[in-house]
């Protein structure tokens, strides 16, 4: 039987009654046709799900009994973070959605050397919502109940300066690379790893990461395109360091 998972973006707690977001609501009621006394889960991305049952339906408000919380231990024991340059149209919420439901930890949507995508600030908003939005909803699918944080878009060097020292791996996906992802060890049970957009890496991005100590990375001896590449990457770590 079909579970049907709801994200909302508010606190939870089993025993209560609420009133879902108008967008779930909506969905609820006009696409999947759910009536009153009809079971469902939502989860926040605290960790846990937590099933419902549906007490109103209206053109207005549907309204929903929370009746326990249920804790999910689904998330991969290897935290990976994908730092994405920015991909065209579709390109980039597909990217998003497999990151997703292949258990990244973090996506960090970057501007680069030959990045084709640009953003003022108001698109840039629009953009990360969106974004966002596409992150919870393979969660719903996936069934994970902790959703990755997707940060705004920034420059690459911006970023490189912002990072912490945590111990997480440092990798960058590269044709020229001499790393092999068998060969990995992550000490840390964390990394991050950086892929181009379209039209790969340009030289000032790979000596930007270089100097911050990122490791190239190399999958084989085909050029992926860039929507392949980051998720054919965190495919092999998750099936060789993590869960998969």
């Amino acid at each position: 039987m079909r579970i049907i998972r709801i994200y909302v973006d508010q606190p939870l707690a089993s025993g209560t009654e609420l009133n879902l977001p108008s967008q779930a609501g909506e969905h609820v009621a006009r696409v999947l046709r759910m009536v009153v006394g009809d079971e469902l889960t939502l989860f926040n991305g605290d960790g846990h799900d937590y099933p419902a049952t549906l007490t109103a339906v209206g053109k207005r408000e549907v309204s929903v009994h929370v009746q326990s919380a249920q804790p999910v231990d689904n998330e991969s024991p290897l935290r990976l973070t994908l730092a994405q340059g920015v991909a065209r149209g579709e390109k980039m919420d597909l990217i998003v959605q497999k990151a997703t439901e292949l258990s990244v930890a973090r996506i960090v949507p970057l501007l680069t050397e030959r990045s084709e995508v640009k953003l003022d600030a108001s698109r840039a908003e629009k953009r990360l919502a969106h974004w966002r939005a596409v992150a919870a909803s393979a969660c719903e699918q996936s069934g994970r109940a902790r959703v990755p944080e997707v940060t705004p878009a920034q420059p690459l060097e911006s970023w490189l300066r912002g990072l912490d020292s945590n111990g997480a791996l440092r990798l960058a996906l590269l044709p020229e690379g001499t790393v092999q992802a068998r060969h990995l060890r992550f000490d840390a049970a964390a990394g991050i790893l950086v892929v181009g957009p379209e039209g790969g890496l340009g030289e000032r991005d790979t000596a930007a990461l270089s100097a911050a100590g990122f490791e190239g990375l190399r999958l084989g001896p085909r050029i992926l395109r860039t929507e392949t590449a980051g998720l054919a990457a965190l495919a092999a770590l998750q099936a060789l360091h993590g869960d998969i």
